[in-house]
């Protein structure tokens, strides 16, 4: 899943793949192609409850 914000070029986000149970693979959308970390979901999962409650500076 590309993020909408992401545009033509590729902007300043990644890319989070849905389909692998358990772990929340996380790649440059700039390249595609390239390396990619894997999260345990749940980690991920309060990784991004966290983004949510603005627990991190912008």
């Amino acid at each position: 899943m590309k993020s909408s914000y992401s545009g033509a070029n590729g902007g300043n986000c990644i890319e989070v793949a849905p389909d692998i149970p358990g772990l929340v693979p996380v790649r440059d959308s700039k390249d595609p192609h390239g390396p990619a970390l894997f999260f345990p979901a749940v980690d991920w999962s309060s990784f991004v409850s966290a983004v949510k409650r603005g627990q991190f500076p912008a």
